[in-house]
């Protein structure tokens, strides 16, 4: 199992049942996220959290692997509610640390919820968690590490909604004849 985990660039500390991870234990990603809790027959199942590198995290109930009801934390501590959110919707733009702290002055308004903002790389964009780049459909961290491949749902959103990388014209072009 060892040989297996270190080939995937994963670990694992806890529990083995019949060479299975089984019962509580602490499974490593390569792309530092971590997930602390219960395991079944080499699955998450019971309670669990997936702690991410960018310090947020994502407490759970697990069935056989599969998340079934659970609540995502992000790195300042503010708390998803899918039903009632608050936060940089469709209607009020202002990030959590605009509301539950100051706005900032004209001119001087926030692009990312944590300031200083990173340096997006030409043709990426910053999605959140870190850089995307739409040639390639990957999410790397904000140290150039691996996260995941967007799904075309992410790929749209992040299209659509997120920060760039690069400046372009985008207003009326007057044509211009000799």
């Amino acid at each position: 199992m060892d040989d297996i985990l270190e080939y995937t660039g994963s670990s694992y500390n806890g529990d083995y049942t019949n060479g299975r991870m089984e019962g509580k234990g602490r499974y490593g990603f390569p792309t530092d996220t971590r997930y602390e809790g219960e395991m079944k027959d080499g699955m998450f199942h019971g309670k669990g959290s997936l702690f991410f590198p960018n310090g947020s995290r994502y407490e759970a109930i697990w069935e056989n692997g599969v998340a079934k009801e659970g609540k995502y934390t992000f790195a300042d501590g503010l708390m998803y509610e899918e039903e009632d959110w608050k936060y940089c919707d469709g209607y009020d733009r202002r990030f959590y640390t605009e509301i539950t702290g100051n706005l900032r002055p004209a001119g001087h308004e926030s692009l990312v919820n944590n300031e200083p903002r990173h340096v997006i790389p030409e043709g990426h964009y910053d999605c959140g968690d870190g850089f995307y780049n739409p040639k390639t459909r990957v999410v790397v961290d904000y140290n150039l590490k691996f996260l995941r491949n967007a799904d075309e749902d992410e790929h749209n959103w992040i299209i659509k909604t997120c920060l760039k990388g690069w400046d372009e014209y985008i207003g009326f072009t007057p044509k211009i004849t000799a």
